[in-house]
């Protein structure tokens, strides 16, 4: 597994287990675990191909900064509807995942989680190796997969440039 980068928690130095996944690169597969009406479901990187994908990356729904992040895309992102797949990851139980989306009424995008094996953050370059959680993050894909924006924070516990992120994905529905 390699190594890449650092990030920060409150200045201390951490280490990326993973490649770096940098813009114009194919987005690496994953399976995703997601319990919903259904009962337990996967989310798959093929399943979301065919329109522009919006994917925030978060430590744990059960922080702050990681909640002020879920509730803020998914306000801004609620008005593109289904003409975007759209998905907050982390390593928290699909369980936990689904009380806080409910909650919390979080339904522009969909919850996956990392549980199983971390195979997502290894990756996708975003599992903290001494920590074992996610790095907080934000990847925007094409239609096809492409990755069109990657931002990692590098101090993890400072939100996202969302309006960066947000303009990516709109300018991809907009040529869509």
């Amino acid at each position: 597994m390699g190594r890449h980068g650092a990030v920060t928690f409150k200045g201390n130095p951490l280490t990326l287990a993973g490649e770096e996944l940098k813009v114009g690169a194919a987005a690496p597969d994953f399976d995703l675990a997601s319990y919903g009406s259904g009962g337990m479901q996967h989310i798959r990187k093929a399943d979301l191909l065919g329109k522009p994908v919006f994917i925030s990356v978060v430590p744990s729904l059960d922080t702050p900064v990681c909640q002020v992040q879920t509730k803020t895309f998914n306000q801004r992102l609620a008005s593109l509807g289904d003409r975007i797949h759209a998905l907050t990851v982390s390593l928290d139980l699909p369980f936990a995942m689904n009380r806080f989306c409910g909650a919390e009424q979080i339904t522009a995008m969909k919850n996956g989680s990392d549980y199983m094996d971390r195979s997502f953050g290894t990756r996708w370059g975003v599992l903290i190796d001494e920590l074992k959680i996610l790095a907080r993050a934000v990847f925007v894909l094409d239609a096809q997969g492409v990755v069109r924006y990657a931002q990692v924070v590098k101090e993890v516990a400072e939100e996202p440039n969302y309006d960066a992120a947000i303009s990516e994905i709109e300018k991809l529905v907009k040529s869509a």
